[in-house]
């Protein structure tokens, strides 16, 4: 049996995000669980997060989480959702905080002066709603899931991938922005699949089965 991990540090709905996997992959145990022990014993690792990245860090540090998810990170299959996406990098402008350095990179502010569209119009943030994935390069988990499928994102923060190769997906906000890296094992997202309807489900989908 294929065991999941969800990690929980206290932020975030981690409820929808193992209850979208229990339902894609119904023969596998998932865990939500602020157990190092069971993070890792298990054979894929999720790491989801919302709200602000220096309450996430922080609260991560605080449960002794820090080892496992960086031990998870370089030995498993390894889910990142939204926030989850950002403590990957190096810092963040939120607060001024470092993250967990495992990709090369930074998590920036959407800009005030680029936040308007090819009309003209102003756009909000934080960034919230549906949008087009425009995939940068095939992936095992963009296995039948079309270029330009929408996702579901809440985030005023976006990354700025320090390696062009790790990006593996954009969407438009005002300008470009990368919304999903990918690296061996890791695979990246920071819109939410869990409330993506049949492409986030099948994302998720192929997770499970992926063997990098």
């Amino acid at each position: 049996m294929v065991r999941i991990a969800v990690v929980d540090y206290g932020m975030g709905n981690l409820r929808s995000v193992s209850k979208a996997l229990e339902h894609v992959a119904p023969g596998a145990e998932v865990v939500v669980t602020a157990d190092p022990g069971r993070i890792a014993a298990a054979d894929r690792v999720v790491f989801p997060g919302q709200g602000a990245m220096p309450d996430c860090m922080r609260e991560m540090d605080a449960r002794g989480l820090r080892p496992a998810v960086l031990d998870a990170a370089r030995t498993r299959p390894f889910l990142g959702i939204c926030i989850g996406l950002q403590m990957l990098f190096a810092s963040s402008e939120e607060g001024h905080v470092r993250g967990l350095g495992v990709l090369p990179g930074r998590v920036r502010r959407f800009p005030p002066e680029a936040m308007v569209d090819d009309a003209g119009a102003k756009l909000k943030v934080p960034h919230m709603g549906w949008n087009r994935v425009h995939q940068a390069e095939p992936h095992a988990l963009w296995a039948g899931i079309a270029d330009g499928s929408r996702f579901y994102f809440v985030h005023s923060y976006f990354v700025e991938a320090g390696a062009p190769e790790l990006v593996a997906a954009f969407a438009v906000h005002g300008f470009p922005f990368t919304c999903a890296v990918a690296r061996d094992n890791i695979f990246a997202v920071q819109f939410h699949p869990e409330k993506s309807q049949s492409s986030g489900l099948r994302l998720l989908a192929n997770f499970v089965a992926w063997n990098p």
